[in-house]
């Protein structure tokens, strides 16, 4: 009897064994049917004579074309742009668009290659903006080199250090000559930097700087949904006092539809700082609108001029840029009179773009940045966090922060930037986030406070501004919201009209004024309307978003 038990145990578990080891090729999803048949019939086993006869008929088999994939309880995450990257820094498939106050990634930085792909593995808090490599452009420099120098003379320079020119030229704004320079061999940039500063000929050296467009994955689209943000911001009585005539707002950004009808004579001059071929592009031509579109929709302010200055070629992460090259459309822009410069882009703490800015400033022009889309973690980012820049963040329409804007001690004010809907190349539509587009936003409002006095200066139509908006979240001021939303309609009420300055509009412009490259913007029914009409702001909002019958 005892025996028998033994004997029955031992079958037993033989059994389960062959069991066990039958199983084996369905859960062995890292290598091959073959590999796992071949653990069945290994020697060591010894089992394979006891395994009883399968039905292959009712054997799931195993695709050989399974092997080596991730494990389905494993996710995988793609590099990815800030728009990408959650408060934790993870990547995410598609852009996080909540707008519960936690933190997300925008493409206001480098990514980075994220190699690791088991959520579970490790700390993946991956800023953008702290790698070097990201932050920077492989083996490119960019000095103040002695303005004396010939073209011969400067290449002989580059030389001695072990690099060479790419370019160089004058930049009025800085009264000095800066150059790009590419390292020759495998030197680090610090450095080649450190060796190239100690020459006579050299004055001040850094590393090219990398900048991104601070939008979301944009949605084309077909339709005239509610532009929100006019009621929010209180544009269609604001207009009633001022539309922006007569005042130019250069746009730093990529490349703008030029022949959108949204822009429609709005354009006063366009310049491409990388020399490039590319066509428009959603960011620059959204950023545009924002501030001037009067056909089916409604920028904040519809009768100012752009200089749409190209800065921003496409890339894998979105629009990216240089130092060099921002700050040769800033020279650009200062030297054709923008009276206001939207910055819808972010980067690293840059002495040689804070030398561009702080020398426009000196000249009275208003700067004004998106405060990034790197969510509640990220260091601040530039040029907003510059003490002489407007830096904005993003609100949606329940006036909660978007979730993917930075916050600061740095942050002036806050305006709509969450499913904003904005015109696109070709003709065309899209509804999109970021808080580009609260910037975008506040550049026009700057317009219209200067057409009603042109001689205010940056700091003052920074304090009205804040003065005037409407306080949101923490009573006061705060990291999030800043000083709150904008109040377009307080904020002009609030400037009087310079006294030897006619407030001017589309219809009546001051005698003997020149704009070569611009008619009157197209009427549209919200601004025929007397104001009573547009007191109420859920009519206003209706009749802004249709054109007038033609």
């Amino acid at each position: 009897m005892v025996h028998d038990r033994v004997n029955w145990r031992v079958k037993t578990r033989r059994a389960a064994l062959a069991l066990t080891v039958a199983a084996l090729p369905f859960a062995y999803l890292g290598g091959s049917a073959v590999q796992a048949q071949s653990l069945m019939r290994s020697p060591n086993l010894n089992i394979q004579s006891r395994i009883p006869t399968i039905n292959p008929t009712v054997v799931p088999r195993i695709d050989p074309n399974i092997a080596g994939r991730t494990t389905p309880n494993l996710r995988t995450y793609p590099a990815c742009s800030y728009a990408y990257r959650n408060s934790d820094g993870e990547c995410s498939n598609k852009p996080v668009l909540s707008t519960d106050g936690g933190g997300t990634g925008g493409s206001g930085g480098a990514s980075g290659k994220n190699k690791d792909k088991n959520k579970n593995s490790g700390p993946r808090r991956i800023v953008a903006q702290t790698s070097l490599n990201q932050r920077t452009i492989a083996g490119e420099i960019v000095a103040e080199i002695d303005g004396s120098l010939s073209d011969t003379q400067a290449d002989e320079l580059a030389r001695r250090h072990g690099l060479v020119r790419l370019q160089s030229q004058d930049f009025p704004l800085l009264g000095a000559t800066i150059g790009l320079f590419r390292i020759t061999d495998r030197r680090t940039v610090e450095t080649a930097s450190r060796g190239f500063a100690t020459d006579a000929g050299v004055r001040w050296v850094q590393p090219n700087f990398r900048y991104f467009l601070q939008e979301q994955k944009a949605a084309l689209t077909e339709g005239d949904p509610a532009q929100y943000a006019n009621a929010k911001l209180r544009l269609p009585q604001a207009h009633t006092l001022a539309r922006g005539a007569n005042v130019t707002v250069a746009v730093i950004d990529s490349g703008v539809d030029v022949k959108h009808p949204e822009l429609a004579n709005a354009i006063a001059d366009s310049f491409d700082a990388l020399g490039s071929k590319e066509g428009p592009h959603v960011h620059g031509t959204g950023i545009a609108g924002a501030i001037v579109s009067h056909a089916r929709l409604m920028g904040s302010a519809p009768a100012a001029r752009i200089l749409a200055i190209r800065a921003f070629a496409v890339a894998p992460n979105g629009g990216e840029s240089t130092s060099f090259v921002i700050l040769k459309a800033l020279d650009y822009a200062t030297a054709h009179g923008a009276q206001i410069v939207n910055m819808s882009f972010a980067g690293p703490n840059d002495a040689l773009i804070e030398r561009g800015i702080s020398a426009a400033v000196a000249k009275g022009i208003v700067m004004v940045a998106a405060a990034g889309n790197a969510g509640a973690k990220s260091p601040p980012l530039y040029p907003a966090a510059n003490r002489s820049v407007i830096a904005v963040s993003a609100t949606d329409a329940q006036d909660r922060l978007f979730a993917a804007s930075n916050r600061g001690g740095h942050i002036v004010i806050s305006a709509p930037g969450v499913d904003i809907f904005l015109p696109a190349p070709d003709g065309k539509y899209q509804m999109t986030s970021g808080t580009s587009f609260s910037a975008a936003y506040i550049s026009g409002l700057a317009a219209l406070l200067l057409e009603r006095n042109p001689a205010l200066k940056p700091d003052e139509v920074r304090a009205i501004l804040m003065k005037t908006a409407r306080d949101l979240g923490a009573p006061g001021r705060d990291d999030l919201f800043g000083a709150g939303e904008a109040d377009a309609y307080a904020a002009v009420s609030a400037v009087a009209p310079a006294p030897a300055t006619p407030v001017a509009t589309v219809s009546d412009r001051p005698a003997g004024e020149i704009v070569p490259d611009r008619q009157d913007a197209p009427a549209t029914r919200a601004l025929n309307q007397p104001p009573a009409a547009m007191a109420s702001d859920k009519s206003a909002v209706g009749e802004v978003d249709r054109p007038a019958a033609r």
